[in-house]
């Protein structure tokens, strides 16, 4: 009995040392992008538009007080891609990506649907991964662009978008 309880304990420390050893003091890192909906349509399109200097920032919330801290801002870069490092384990705090800024005149209204992103900061669910990605987040354009209700008909018939 002795015997069989040695292997087991090597290969729960062999396993589990370098997740908690990960956990205490490495950094986990947001990704995601920010686009302008140039349709309006609330989801992502060939005429989505990827928006370079968009504001970017992380806030948690703690569950029982729900006061809200920023634990990490960024600015979109080419392609409309940002990446925010972020301290700590949040454990069980919930956590968001938010939109703040669009630099493009006519597409500065973040949409309501499309304006944040949940993220998960803890280690604790077993994730061992520093990387983490965020859904992509929208700001709509003023007025849709010409073509965009043809485009709707198409994605509508299930047609083939590529035609456009």
């Amino acid at each position: 009995m002795a015997k069989s309880f040695v292997p087991l304990t090597v290969v729960l420390c062999v396993s589990i040392l370098p997740l908690a050893a990960m956990a205490v003091g490495t950094p986990f890192y947001i990704e995601g992008s920010v686009y302008c909906d140039t349709c309006r349509f609330g989801f992502e399109t060939i005429a989505t538009r990827y928006i370079s200097g968009a504001k970017v920032r992380i806030v948690c919330k703690d569950r029982v007080t729900l006061k809200p801290e920023v634990v990490g801002k960024a600015v979109t870069g080419p392609k409309g891609k940002y990446r925010v490092r972020v301290t700590g384990d949040r454990q069980d705090q919930q956590c968001l990506a938010e939109l703040v800024h669009s630099p493009i005149p006519g597409c500065r209204v973040a949409d309501p649907g499309r304006s944040t992103a949940t993220v998960i900061l803890t280690r604790s669910n077993g994730a061992a991964s520093t990387r983490h990605f965020a859904n992509a987040m929208g700001f709509l354009r003023d007025r849709p662009l010409r073509g965009c209700a043809a485009l709707r008909k198409l994605y509508l018939d299930d047609g083939d978008v590529r035609a456009i």
